[in-house]
């Protein structure tokens, strides 16, 4: 071991008995589905108490009042203008509210990169048969610089022709930081609207929206700042705000965006209105030190599982930064190369090691990807690496 391999870092006091999950089992994998704390939990279960005692009272009295406090709330969290971001259930919907909003024609294009998440690009996929614009993906090496990536994009655009570019802030199957900033300036020179697909930004970047500059960004609260599930916002540039139109219609339509977008007639809100309490213990819990301690905790499972695999370090891929708390594990070639055989292993995984981890299949690889949070112990990623490469071995 050299002085610059990842070392573990000191587990933050308590933080583990803020959440509920089975002690049984390693849960590596916060990055798919989030882990809500206990207290947030609560504050959800309150709300759905409230709504429950008079409903024509909750969702007639003062509702919007409180979506658009809370939405204010986590803008301000995100450095957006409130008034042009909405309150949505998840990325995946935003990109959909976006494509729809493009009213799109024959002959248009979207484009993307081939490290996409996959429902994004069924939407774009869907939303080209139905109007006739096509799709083209931009293949983009996983060990590209910042530099590489930007020209790739740059000399992918069409100007006239591409009328969308989709790119991740950070990649849900690679796990890697995406220069967004620096596209986005080098589409503008175009005039090529981007959307970002931020999914796992909030909570584990320090995010700046405005700063970003895209015309569209889409990110959950409910993987990283510990928000319940199906709490996201769409952040959209004054130009294009009157132009967006909800996926469905209903009483607010008249008011514009963002309401338009958030009301959804009886849908389930509390999670909405409990999300400050997820910024509040990310907070109490010292935001930049949970940043640090899941980054750090993520490189250290990438080093031992990588090194009892028998990889080298240069074999592990970089996150494209430091604070980027999940972490590629290469597999042995022939193993999850397919989107099935990716989820057999996963589910293999988690029966015989009770570890949960994400297996992606990517560029004709299979890849495990790991992820650190504050629930999270080094003995955790100890045990994977110890008891892995027999079960790999097993199914080769």
């Amino acid at each position: 071991m050299s002085a610059g391999d990842p070392q573990p870092p000191e587990p933050i006091p308590g933080a583990r008995l803020l959440f509920s999950l089975d002690p049984a089992v390693a849960h590596l994998n916060h990055g798919s589905f989030g882990s809500v704390p206990i207290g947030v939990q609560r504050a959800q279960q309150r709300l759905r108490d409230e709504t429950e005692a008079n409903p024509m009272r909750f969702f007639t009295q003062g509702l919007v009042d409180r979506i658009v406090h809370t939405r204010r709330h986590l803008a301000t969290f995100l450095g957006a203008d409130p008034d042009g971001t909405a309150l949505i259930g998840n990325a995946t919907t935003g990109a959909a509210i976006v494509l729809q909003s493009l009213r799109l024609r024959p002959g248009d294009e979207i484009v993307c990169t081939d490290h996409g998440y996959g429902a994004v690009r069924l939407a774009v996929e869907r939303e080209c048969r139905r109007t006739g614009a096509v799709l083209r993906v931009l293949p983009v090496p996983l060990r590209a610089t910042d530099d590489e990536i930007v020209e790739i994009v740059r000399t992918g655009l069409r100007p006239g022709r591409t009328r969308l570019l989709i790119v991740d802030q950070i990649t849900s199957p690679t796990a890697r930081l995406l220069p967004v900033r620096e596209i986005t300036t080098a589409a503008r020179v175009h005039e090529v609207p981007v959307l970002i697909d931020a999914a796992h930004a909030p909570g584990m970047l320090p995010v700046d929206i405005d700063a970003i500059g895209a015309d569209f960004w889409v990110g959950n609260l409910h993987k990283w700042a510990y928000a319940p599930r199906g709490t996201a916002v769409l952040a959209v540039t004054p130009a294009w705000r009157q132009r967006i139109e909800p996926l469905v219609v209903s009483w607010e339509q008249e008011s514009g965006f963002p309401l338009r977008v958030e009301w959804q007639a009886t849908l389930d809100y509390t999670a909405w209105l409990a999300a400050p309490v997820g910024l509040y213990t990310l907070r109490t819990l010292g935001v930049d030190r949970v940043r640090a301690h899941n980054a750090a905790l993520a490189a250290y499972g990438q080093r031992v599982v990588g090194e009892a695999l028998g990889l080298q370090p240069a074999d592990l891929p970089d996150p494209g930064g430091p604070a980027v708390a999940m972490r590629l594990v290469p597999l042995p070639a022939g193993l999850a190369t397919t989107l099935a055989d990716a989820t057999a292993l996963r589910l293999r995984v988690a029966e015989k090691l009770a570890t949960e981890v994400a297996i992606n299949a990517w560029g004709g690889r299979g890849w495990l990807r790991l992820s650190g949070q504050v629930y999270n112990r080094a003995d955790e990623y100890d045990r994977l690496a110890r008891r892995l490469p027999a079960l790999l071995t097993e199914l080769a």
